[in-house]
């Protein structure tokens, strides 16, 4: 037994003496019993609620080590997870075009050992004409070594296509390689991918850690509010959390202080002597979305109109803005609606500190409102600000990168339509029998006039219908959407473009080249007033004439198109009927040249 080896500090100095066999014995024998308690107790099969929006997970070790990393550490390594997506992705995009390189150089070779047949059949028929001219060979002119050269060209005519046999089995050899490193690529992305979201886990933290933080906030108001956190043990990435803190902060204050009556006018209107203040984190695919209610007074559209004229940001005689388009105008700086200045509020700053903190997440902000009801705001952030899905657009000749999380769908408009549209005072556009205010984005950018791009023979162009998180329905038109959705590595932009409206962040693509992320929903709220396009429609001989080249000649291509362009006109090339028919499923050229 194990007791005859336990004693107390008094009983030590009556402590006999045990043999080694004994005392292996007795430590044998506490193993045993410490395995069968751990039997007993044993719940690590068990599952145990990760708070993740009511998904659940299976604990496989519940004493696995932990280790303490510095932030700055983890922030280190994901930043060089993102580099190394970069790097593969430039990786890709070479061997693809070391694919393309070794097609057109198998199908010039295709073309030598054809010309070669030809070549060689020319030559035996001459040898052959020569052999049966029994007259030419009985003349004393002919010349032995005559058909000694016969021969020395056609032994040469062999060799080269032999030359150009050889040169098919190393392209075939190079494209063997080539799929290897593709699969090896595959593989890698695999890789990078399952390294990334261990990354991004390891980020992870509940929200729940800041709900003390947020219950001493709506204590420091004395209100008698109560404040309820709903899946409060959501997960999300640490550095979104401290980024929400500040605005989640005065948000909960503006509610308590601003949306919350006094005990005396809710008895009045009839609610109970306690307001009642809800947070609630949810996920919607890849966003997490935090949404912020009272059961207040809402807010006075009015005065919010009021102070809006008041600071020159809506014209007085524009009507055809609705309630919640004037409610989104208080997240303009220096717009309060509240009649007294306190400690607390009534300021006008911090609304316009919160729409941007949001934004240079990649996310936004938005509020509802009804009058006696209570207000709610609607904050949707990316789950993570590292690695973003996003679709890459052409304005004029410079390409930008716009979030998939801002983008409900893309509309292909008739380019007449769009045309007419701009050179009228309409302030909204219809789509599909829903009015919007619809942008060009290189007017906006650039403040370059539509005309040109209106009457480019497009037979549609493409408008980018963004995602109703303001209450407003916004829409961008592009010259061109480029490729299909990709993976962006996202970039914070320096302290020079920081504080540029439109501007949220900046990626590097697989070429090596910078493109600008885009914040949609602040570059229309903030761009200049549309200005009526006053200039004619330019007749269809102004327009650049598009031109087909199809040859499966590198060569010929090159020299007809750079031909072509030196002309004026717009020459695009194909090697073959298949890449044409590609390209023909994007436009119609004006001329075809085979």
């Amino acid at each position: 037994s194990l007791q005859q080896f336990h004693y107390s500090p008094e009983s030590l100095v009556e402590v006999p003496v045990v043999s080694l066999l004994e005392y292996q014995e007795a430590i044998a024998e506490y193993e045993e019993y410490r395995s069968q308690l751990q039997v007993v107790h044993d719940i690590s099969s068990m599952p145990v609620m990760e708070g993740d929006f009511g998904e659940f997970k299976e604990v496989t070790d519940l004493n696995s080590e932990a280790i303490r990393v510095p932030a700055n550490v983890m922030e280190q390594m994901i930043n060089l997870s993102g580099e190394s997506v970069i790097n593969r992705a430039r990786v890709d995009m070479g061997i693809s075009g070391l694919t393309n390189n070794i097609e057109e150089m198998g199908t010039t070779v295709h073309r030598l050992a054809d010309q070669l047949r030809r070549m060689d059949a020319e030559l035996e028929e001459q040898i052959l004409s020569q052999i049966e001219d029994d007259n030419l060979l009985e003349s004393e002119n002919f010349d032995p070594l005559e058909m000694d050269q016969y021969s020395s060209l056609n032994q040469l005519s062999k060799a080269l296509s032999e030359s150009a046999s050889d040169l098919v089995d190393i392209k075939a050899t190079l494209l063997e390689k080539v799929r290897d490193s593709e699969n090896l690529l595959l593989q890698l992305a695999r890789t990078q991918a399952e390294l990334q979201d261990s990354l991004m886990n390891s980020r992870m933290v509940p929200f729940s850690r800041l709900t003390p933080r947020l219950q001493r906030v709506v204590r420091q108001v004395n209100k008698q509010v109560e404040l309820t956190v709903i899946n409060a043990d959501g997960e999300m990435d640490r550095s979104i959390l401290e980024r929400i803190t500040s605005p989640l902060e005065h948000m909960l204050r503006n509610a308590v202080d601003h949306g919350i009556e006094s005990r005396e006018e809710r008895a009045a209107a009839g609610k109970s002597e306690v307001g009642r203040v809800t947070l609630s984190i949810s996920r919607e695919g890849s966003e997490l979305v935090i949404q912020l209610s009272d059961d207040g007074h809402g807010i006075d559209v009015q005065s919010v109109r009021n102070k809006a004229i008041k600071q020159g940001l809506i014209d007085p005689n524009d009507e055809s803005l609705t309630d919640a388009d004037i409610m989104q105008y208080i997240f303009n700086a220096g717009l309060s609606t509240t009649k007294k200045v306190t400690q607390i509020s009534g300021r006008g700053v911090g609304m316009d500190v919160v729409r941007s903190e949001i934004r240079q997440l990649g996310g936004a902000v938005s509020v509802e409102s009804v009058k006696g009801q209570g207000s709610r705001f609607v904050m949707r952030v990316p789950l993570t600000v590292a690695v973003s899905d996003a679709l890459v657009v052409r304005a004029a000749d410079t390409h930008y990168v716009i979030p998939l999380v801002q983008i409900e769908r893309v509309e292909q408009v008739n380019p007449d339509e769009l045309f007419a549209y701009y050179q009228s005072d309409h302030n909204t556009f219809t789509i599909s029998d829903v009015d919007y205010r619809l942008r060009y984005l290189n007017e906006i950018l650039t403040g370059n006039t539509v005309n040109d791009l209106a009457v480019s023979g497009n037979s549609s162009l493409p408008v980018i219908i963004i995602k109703n998180q303001t209450g407003q329905n916004l829409a961008l038109q592009v010259d061109e959407i480029v490729g299909s959705r990709m993976e962006v590595v996202v970039k914070p932009l320096g302290k020079q473009l920081s504080h540029v409206s439109g501007v949220s962040a900046a990626t590097i693509m697989g070429d090596g080249s910078i493109m600008l992320i885009l914040d949609l929903i602040a570059l229309i709220r903030n761009a200049p007033i549309r200005q009526v396009s006053t200039i004619e429609q330019q007749p269809l001989m102004d327009e650049r004439k598009k031109i087909l080249v199809i040859d499966d000649s590198v060569t010929v291509r090159k020299v007809t198109s750079r031909f072509l362009e030196r002309e004026g006109f717009d020459a695009h090339v194909a090697k073959d009927g298949v890449d044409a028919l590609k390209i023909l499923q994007e436009f119609t050229p004006d001329l075809i040249l085979l």
